[in-house]
C-alpha cells in the first residue's frame, strides 16, 4: 500500500468498462482479495488520530470535574464513578455530532467526510419517524425549527453535562442533568430515528440510564447492560453469512502486507473466492469468545480469572480497532476496552446479588427484549437495538437511478454532500476514472453473501426498462447523502425513505428503483425481499434461500429467487 496514494487496482480499465456485471464482479473480486480497496495508509494514520482525540477529549472533559486530578494524574481518576459517566456522555456526543462510526472515506465518506451535525442544524432537510409517523406530533418527513431546536439542545445538554461538578454527597454526575440528556434525545428519536440511532442510544443511552440509579448500583446493572451487548453480537452470529464478513474485514485490513498473506482469508485464490478454512476459524472462534468470556468476566470476583477474561475481550476488541474495518467502529471499540477495566477489573467486586435498587433491572431487560425482537424480526427493528454487529446478516438495499431521476433527486432535496458516484468523479476527474473505485464497492458487497442475492434480483428490479442508462447506488451510500448519516442499516434506506423522496421529487415510474434485502431471522434459512417502484410501489416480493447465497462465488447471479405466489424463478 502506498502511503499517500491508493494502490491501483491490477485490471485492465477498458476491459472493465466493456465487460458485463458478472465479469466486472469476478475481475475486482479477485483484486479485493488480493490487495482490499488499496485505500492509501495517510488514511488509517487519520482514523488512528481521530481515536488518540477522542481519548484526549474524554480525558479533557474528565478533569473539569472539581476534586479530579490534572491531565498527568490519570491513575487516580480514571476508574471514578463521575469519569466512568463523563466518558459515556462524551461518546453520545462524539457519534451524534457525526465524528464516530460511519465518518470518513471508509464509509464512502468524501466531500465532506460526515453529514450528521452540517446536515441536522438544517430545516428542510430529510427525518424519519420511527413508527412510520403513527406517533402524535410526528407525522411527516420535513426537518422543521422545532427539530433543529431539539437537536441542538441535545448537543448543549450534553456539554453541560460534561462539564458538571458531581453532585452534593455524591461520586456521581447529578441525576437531572442525565436525565435531560436523555429526556431530549427520546424526543429527538420520536422525531428522527436516524440521529437516535447516530447517537448509537442502544449502547450509550441505555448505560447513560444507570446513571439515575444511585453508585454502587449503577455500576452493577452497567455490567449487566455490556453483557447483552457481548452476548447480542454472539447471537447474530450463530449464521452462515459471518465466515465472510471475517473474510472481508481480514483481507482489508492494513495489518496483512501483500496478495500471499490476504490470500489466507480465501478458500482456493483466484479459483474459489469463499471464505476459507482460516476465516471460519477465526468467526465462529470468535463468536465463541463473544458468549463465553463476558460470562466468565460477568460472574468472576476478581483475581487471576477476571484478569485473563479482561486481557482476552480487550485483545478481541483491540484486533477489531487494528483492522480498521469499513463503517469505522472503531472508538466503540476503545470504549469497550474501558469499560472492561473499569467495570469488571476496578469494580470486579460489584454484582447484582445484592443490589438496593432491584428495579433497575428493567434497563437490560430492555435491551434483553431488543436482541430477541431483532432477531425474530429483523424487518421491524433496526440492527443497532437488536444487537447484529457486523454479523453479515444486515437488510440492504440498491437504488437504480435514471439520469432524469437523478436530476429530480438533485434538484429537489437538502443534502449533506454530492452523490456518492458524482463525489467520486469530482476526486478522480470523470467518470471512466471513477468507475473501478465506484464498481469495486459492488464487489465488496458481493464477496458478502448478501450481494449474491442482489445480483439475481437486479434484472427482475430493471428488467423491464432495457433502455434506462440506470446508475447503480448502495442504499448505504444514498442514506449518507440524503440522511445525513448511515452505518450499516438498511431500514434507513428502505420504503419510508424512498416514500420521502417521492413526496420531494414526484419521480415517474421507472426513474427511481430500489431493492430491499431483509435480513435473515433467526429461525429461518431465507431473506425476504421487495422490488420498489417510487412511483407506483411494491411490485415484486418473495424471498432467497441463505444456502444458494453461500455456496455461490461472488460473481454467480445464477441463483434460485422465490416469488411469492409464484413458482422459483
Amino acid at each position: 500500500m502506498g502511503f499517500l496514494q491508493p494502490v491501483e487496482p491490477k485490471v485492465d480499465t477498458d476491459e472493465l468498462g466493456r465487460s458485463t456485471r458478472p465479469v466486472q464482479m469476478r475481475l475486482l473480486s479477485e483484486n479485493f482479495l488480493s490487495q482490499g480497496f488499496g485505500t492509501p495508509d495517510v488514511i488509517y494514520v487519520g482514523y488512528l488520530l481521530k481515536i488518540a482525540l477522542f481519548i484526549l477529549g474524554g480525558a479533557l472533559f474528565a478533569i473539569t470535574t472539581p476534586g479530579v486530578g490534572g491531565l498527568f494524574d490519570v491513575a487516580d481518576w480514571w476508574a471514578l464513578p463521575v469519569v466512568w459517566e463523563k466518558v459515556v456522555l462524551w461518546c453520545i456526543l462524539f457519534e451524534v455530532t457525526g465524528f464516530g462510526c460511519g465518518f470518513g472515506p471508509l464509509n464512502l465518506r468524501f466531500l465532506p467526510p460526515l453529514g450528521s451535525f452540517l446536515y441536522w442544524l438544517r430545516p428542510g432537510t430529510i427525518r424519519l419517524p420511527p413508527f412510520s409517523g403513527k406517533i402524535p406530533l410526528t407525522r411527516g418527513t420535513h426537518r422543521s425549527l422545532v427539530d433543529v431546536v431539539l437537536y441542538a439542545a441535545l448537543l448543549v445538554s450534553l456539554v453541560v453535562a460534561l462539564l458538571s461538578s458531581t453532585a452534593p454527597d455524591s461520586e456521581q454526575l447529578p441525576w437531572q442533568r442525565v436525565a435531560a440528556v436523555l429526556v431530549i434525545l427520546v424526543l429527538i428519536g420520536l422525531r428522527d430515528q436516524t440521529i437516535f440511532l447516530a447517537a448509537r442510544a442502544e449502547v450509550y443511552g441505555a448505560i447513560a440510564l444507570t446513571f439515575l440509579v444511585p453508585f454502587p448500583d449503577s455500576m452493577s446493572v452497567a455490567k449487566l447492560v455490556l453483557l447483552c451487548i457481548w452476548l447480542g453480537a454472539a447471537v447474530s452470529k450463530i449464521n452462515q453469512h459471518f465466515p465472510s464478513v471475517v473474510q472481508v474485514m481480514e483481507t482489508n485490513s492494513p495489518i496483512w502486507r501483500g496478495a500471499r498473506l490476504k490470500h489466507m482469508f480465501t478458500k482456493s485464490y483466484p479459483e474459489d473466492l469463499r471464505p476459507s478454512a482460516l476465516s471460519k476459524l477465526l468467526a465462529h472462534g470468535g463468536t465463541v469468545i463473544e458468549f463465553a468470556v463476558p460470562m466468565v468476566l460477568f460472574f468472576s470476583n476478581g483475581g487471576p480469572v477476571t484478569y485473563v477474561a479482561a486481557t482476552v475481550m480487550i485483545l478481541f476488541h483491540l484486533h477489531i480497532i487494528v483492522t480498521i474495518p469499513m463503517g469505522t467502529p472503531l472508538e466503540w471499540n476503545v470504549f469497550m476496552i474501558f469499560a472492561v477495566l473499569v467495570l469488571f477489573v476496578n469494580h470486579a467486586d460489584l454484582g447484582v446479588s445484592n443490589l438496593t435498587y432491584p428495579v433497575a433491572l428493567l434497563i437490560p431487560a430492555m435491551s434483553l427484549v431488543l436482541i430477541v425482537l431483532g432477531n425474530l424480526f429483523p424487518r421491524k427493528i433496526s440492527f443497532l437495538p437488536g444487537m447484529r454487529y457486523y454479523a453479515g446478516n444486515w437488510d440492504t438495499t440498491v437504488w437504480m437511478l435514471s439520469p432524469s431521476g437523478e436530476e429530480k433527486l438533485t434538484s429537489n432535496t437538502l443534502r449533506s454532500a454530492m452523490l456518492p458516484h458524482r463525489q467520486l468523479e469530482k476526486i478522480y476527474g470523470g467518470e471512466d476514472e471513477a468507475r473501478v473505485t465506484r464498481l469495486t464497492g459492488f464487489a465488496f458487497r458481493a464477496i458478502h453473501t448478501h450481494g449474491r442475492a442482489q445480483a439475481a434480483l437486479i434484472p427482475r428490479l430493471v428488467g423491464d426498462q432495457p433502455d434506462v442508462d440506470y446508475v447503480e447506488l448502495d442504499g448505504e451510500t444514498v442514506a449518507g447523502v440524503v440522511l445525513g448519516w448511515n452505518f450499516g442499516d438498511g431500514h434507513l434506506h428502505s420504503e419510508q425513505l424512498v416514500n420521502a423522496l417521492q413526496e420531494r421529487c414526484h419521480f415517474e415510474p421507472g426513474e427511481l428503483r430500489v431493492l430491499v434485502l431483509d435480513g435473515q431471522p433467526i429461525q429461518r434459512q431465507t431473506q425476504d425481499y421487495r422490488l420498489l417502484d417510487a412511483a407506483t410501489g411494491e411490485f415484486e416480493h418473495g424471498h432467497v434461500r441463505v444456502s444458494d447465497m453461500v455456496n455461490r462465488q461472488p460473481w454467480d447471479a445464477d441463483m434460485p429467487v422465490y416469488v411469492a405466489n409464484d413458482n422459483q424463478v
